[in-house]
C-alpha cells in the first residue's frame, strides 16, 4: 500500500510568507502553533505542481506572472469548518426573533445576511427552518443573502451538493428526506430550497456590505482569526449593514465586549447583539440562545 509522502521541512521564512499572504488577502491569521494547517493545506498543491517543499512553492509564488497559484493557496488555507444546524438552539432563537421582527413590520419582507457562509450549510439550515414557518402560514419567507470569500466554497454552496459525511453532521433524517435527494454517493438540496438563497462573493476584511439593510446578520466563527483592529473594522461594517432594531449573531466563542462600541448585548435575545443606537428596554420575555 502506498503512503502519502510528508511535506519536507520548510524554512520559517516560507511559513511566514504564506501566513502573511493569507492575512493580506483575507484578514485571517495563523498562529505559530497552528503551522500544521499550512502543511496540510498545501500537500495537494505541491503534488500537482511536482514540488517537494514549501520553499519551492514560495519561490514559484514570487516568480509567477499570474495570481492563480496564490489564489489556490489562499483558498486551500481558509477555514471552512461548518455543519448543518450548528448550535441548533441559536438558530431556534434566531427564528423566534425573526418572527417577532416580522410581527413588528408585517408588510415588509425581512432580510438576513449569512456572512462567511462557507459551503452553505448555515443558510440552507435557515432556509429549511423558514420554509417550515412559511408552510405553517406564519410569514412570507425572508430574503437570505449568503456570502463568503472563497470562490470554490460558493460554487459548492450553489450546487447544494454534499457528501454522506457532511449530510450526517447535524441534519436530522426527517429534513434530509424532505429537502435533499440522494445522488450517486452524495446528497443534493432540492432546487426550491437553494433558490431561496442568493450567494455572492464577499471579503469581510475589505469589502463594503452587500446593498441594503438587514434585519439579522449571522457572522459566526468568522472573526476568531482576525486581529483586534480588523475585528473592530468588521464590526463597523456589520453595524452599517444592520437595520435599526436588527440583531447580530456571533459564534459561541465570540463577543462584542471589549471589541467594539457599535454593538451591545441584546436585552431581549440572550446571546445576540443589537446596535448601540437601537437597543431599548425589551417589551416581552427574554429568549434563550442556548
Amino acid at each position: 500500500m502506498m503512503h502519502a509522502q510528508p511535506v519536507a521541512a520548510a524554512s520559517s521564512g516560507a511559513m511566514n510568507m504564506i501566513a502573511a499572504l493569507l492575512e493580506q488577502r483575507t484578514g485571517q491569521q495563523i498562529a505559530a502553533n497552528r503551522a500544521w494547517r499550512i502543511e496540510t493545506a498545501v500537500k495537494p498543491i505541491l503534488r500537482e505542481l511536482n514540488l517537494e517543499t514549501l520553499d519551492q512553492l514560495v519561490s514559484m509564488l514570487i516568480t509567477a506572472r499570474d495570481s492563480q497559484i496564490a489564489d489556490r493557496l489562499v483558498d486551500a488555507l481558509l477555514n471552512q469548518e461548518t455543519s448543518f444546524f450548528r448550535d441548533a438552539a441559536v438558530l431556534d432563537t434566531a427564528i423566534a426573533a425573526l418572527a417577532d421582527l416580522q410581527q413588528e413590520a408585517p408588510q415588509r419582507r425581512l432580510r438576513i445576511w449569512s456572512a462567511g457562509c462557507a459551503t452553505g450549510q448555515e443558510p440552507l439550515s435557515l432556509a429549511m427552518l423558514l420554509s417550515e414557518q412559511e408552510a405553517a402560514g406564519n410569514w412570507n419567507i425572508p430574503e437570505i443573502v449568503a456570502t463568503d470569500i472563497s470562490v470554490s466554497a460558493l460554487e459548492r454552496a450553489r450546487t447544494g451538493r454534499y457528501s454522506q459525511f457532511e449530510i450526517q453532521r447535524g441534519l436530522p433524517v426527517r429534513r434530509m428526506m424532505q429537502w435533499f435527494e440522494g445522488k450517486d454517493s452524495g446528497w443534493t438540496a432540492r432546487p426550491e430550497l437553494v433558490r431561496r438563497i442568493r450567494f455572492r462573493q464577499h471579503n469581510l476584511s475589505i469589502d463594503p456590505p452587500p446593498p441594503g439593510r438587514f434585519d439579522m446578520i449571522l457572522c459566526r466563527n468568522v472573526m476568531l482569526y482576525f486581529s483586534l483592529s480588523l475585528r473592530r473594522r468588521v464590526f463597523e461594517t456589520l453595524a452599517e449593514a444592520l437595520r435599526p432594531g436588527g440583531l447580530l449573531v456571533l459564534g459561541a466563542g465570540e463577543t462584542v465586549i471589549g471589541q467594539t462600541d457599535a454593538f451591545v448585548p441584546s436585552q431581549r435575545y440572550r446571546g445576540f447583539y443589537a446596535r448601540l443606537d437601537s437597543e431599548a428596554a425589551p417589551s416581552g420575555g427574554t429568549h434563550e440562545a442556548g
